[in-house]
């Protein structure tokens, strides 16, 4: 990598670190594309050398810092020894990400706040950048003992996130409507129910 390529790459990080934390103590709504500029000490046009808008951006984090947990989650589970079933697979992942956000407040409001399946389809349909990490290979890693008959599992996959993100965030950020803890054995009783239901089908 060359020097410019080094600079260009020291200012994307810059603006990427500088907009994760606006964005996580300011929100996203009050942090305007000059207040991140400024903050990562770049010209207001640099920043659209980058990124289309901050909206752009917040995707992007978003992606990334999910991504982040996936992989960490996923690399748990393959040094475990004792042979799971699919399902327990996908409760091992979801119960380590649980406790990864569980000391992670900011985190938490700011992926729970900004999560959708159109970020998580853009991340798995678009080419890694940087030292971004590859959201498609973690996706079909998620996929890859999959029971085979399986119905419609892009679908199952969306019910299961959208489930985990909506109901766990007020119970890791506020203990409502009780801790976290209390509310998991409930999550994943939930999450194999949709498992089950894509395995055998919609009859």
């Amino acid at each position: 990598m060359g020097k410019l390529d080094i600079n260009k790459k020291a200012k994307e990080d810059s603006l990427l670190a500088t907009a994760y934390r606006l964005f996580t103590t300011k929100g996203v709504s009050k942090t305007s594309v000059s207040d991140i500029a400024e903050s990562a000490g770049v010209a207001k046009g640099t920043f659209y050398l980058y990124f289309k808008d901050k909206y752009d951006l917040k995707n992007r984090l978003v992606a990334h810092q999910s991504s982040k947990l996936f992989k960490s989650a996923l690399e748990a589970l393959r040094a475990e020894e004792r042979e799971m079933s699919f399902n327990e697979k996908m409760i091992y992942v979801i119960d380590n990400i649980l406790t990864q956000l569980e000391g992670n407040h900011a985190m938490v409001a700011f992926i729970a706040k900004n999560l959708s399946w159109g970020v998580f389809k853009h991340a798995i349909s678009s080419a890694p950048h940087g030292n971004d990490v590859d959201f498609r290979e973690i996706y079909d890693a998620i996929l890859a003992d999959a029971p085979s008959d399986i119905e419609e599992p892009e679908i199952m996959l969306f019910m299961i996130v959208e489930l985990v993100s909506s109901t766990c965030h007020s119970a890791i950020l506020y203990s409502e409507p009780v801790s976290l803890e209390k509310l998991k054995p409930y999550v994943y009783r939930s999450v194999n129910d949709i498992i089950e239901r894509h395995t055998k089908g919609l009859k």
